[in-house]
């Protein structure tokens, strides 16, 4: 007890900003007006199920952000995306920040989860153009109304984030007294290296009426390292569900209810390398069980990727994802191409 009492006085005794949960930072005063479209072609072979390719946004967000005297900020984001939420624009983030402290800040909005290093990544700044499969199943909902503490820099040894929140997502109200508790902590031993440890635990009203409340655990790690042009990151994720789980949720979707306790878990490591031509090729392995007690539930994907950077707010994105199914011989492989441009 002695010892995480001195690690929590040392990290809030770093003369240190913190980093805020958005994608963007407010500078100056004044409304800043701020977004980005991801316009999107994807060729699907799916064998009998889905063999089509359509032309679609996979993102169109516009936002403001600023700063308010004395010590206030202010952060909002609109999807509007027809892809997603059924065409209907909704609020994704939207939280005021308190940062009268460099220790410490505290925002009170909706948000993104703290957990996952791939989840807490700029939709515009990813270096594939979906995330793991394994984080858009296990870090959701990616996004919740609650508060978060927060605190540290790429330039301090620790940063971390703790979130309380309703645990229900942005699509739903809460319907009891339990909130869902959420962490993460980084360490920056080195200049070129992170090691990231996450942790959520929640509990519902029970699906199934007379049992116990449902309860959901989460356990991650992760790190990252990069030396001039090269970079590496991976990441593991748990998860353990009693009473029951959820699917689906990634970027705002509407997440489903399913009854049953499961254990879940996944991972990816993931490298690339921009030459100074602008071109970053990316390479991508990762796995997903969606249920470790039944046999031939493991999906396997690797993602072949190209990115070119026209300019620090315009890019071009090239995906091939061979997807392989232990046990099944299935031909789901998708090619995407994906442009970004941000505002």
């Amino acid at each position: 007890m002695k010892n995480i009492l001195l690690a929590v006085m040392v990290i809030m005794m770093l003369p240190v900003v913190a980093n805020a949960q958005g994608c963007e930072e407010p500078s100056g005063e004044g409304v800043n007006v701020f977004g980005f479209f991801q316009p999107k072609f994807e060729y699907n072979q799916n064998e009998g199920v889905d063999d089509s390719n359509t032309f679609n946004f996979n993102r169109a967000r516009i936002g403001a952000m600023g700063n308010i005297p004395y010590d206030f900020s202010y952060y909002m984001v609109l999807e509007t995306s027809p892809s997603k939420n059924g065409g209907t624009p909704y609020l994704l983030d939207a939280f005021v920040t308190y940062s009268r402290y460099d220790f410490a800040r505290l925002s009170f909005g909706s948000f993104k989860s703290p957990i996952s290093l791939e989840l807490n990544t700029p939709c515009h700044k990813l270096h594939t153009i979906n995330r793991s499969r394994v984080v858009e199943q296990l870090a959701t909902p990616d996004r919740d109304r609650g508060f978060m503490l927060l605190g540290g820099a790429d330039t301090t040894l620790f940063q971390y984030s703790l979130a309380i929140t309703n645990g229900t997502g942005l699509f739903q109200n809460d319907d009891n007294k339990r909130k869902d508790y959420a962490a993460r902590l980084v360490a920056n031993p080195h200049k070129n290296l992170k090691i990231g440890a996450s942790y959520k635990f929640g509990k519902a009203t029970a699906a199934v009426d007379g049992m116990p409340e449902d309860e959901r655990t989460r356990y991650g790690a992760d790190l990252q390292y990069k030396k001039g042009a090269f970079m590496l990151q991976a990441e593991y994720l748990y998860a353990k569900d009693v009473g029951s789980y959820t699917t689906g949720g990634g970027c705002g979707e509407p997440i489903e209810i399913h009854q049953g306790d499961i254990k879940r878990d996944g991972m990816f490591v993931m490298a690339m390398y921009q030459f100074q031509n602008k071109l970053q090729p990316v390479v991508k392995f990762e796995f997903f069980d969606s249920n470790k007690d039944v046999d031939g539930n493991t999906e396997y994907c690797t993602t072949y990727g190209l990115n070119y950077f026209f300019n620090d707010w315009t890019k071009v994105q090239a995906n091939y994802v061979y997807r392989a199914e232990k046990e099944k011989e299935i031909d789901n492989d998708i090619f995407m191409l994906q442009v970004t441009v941000k505002f």
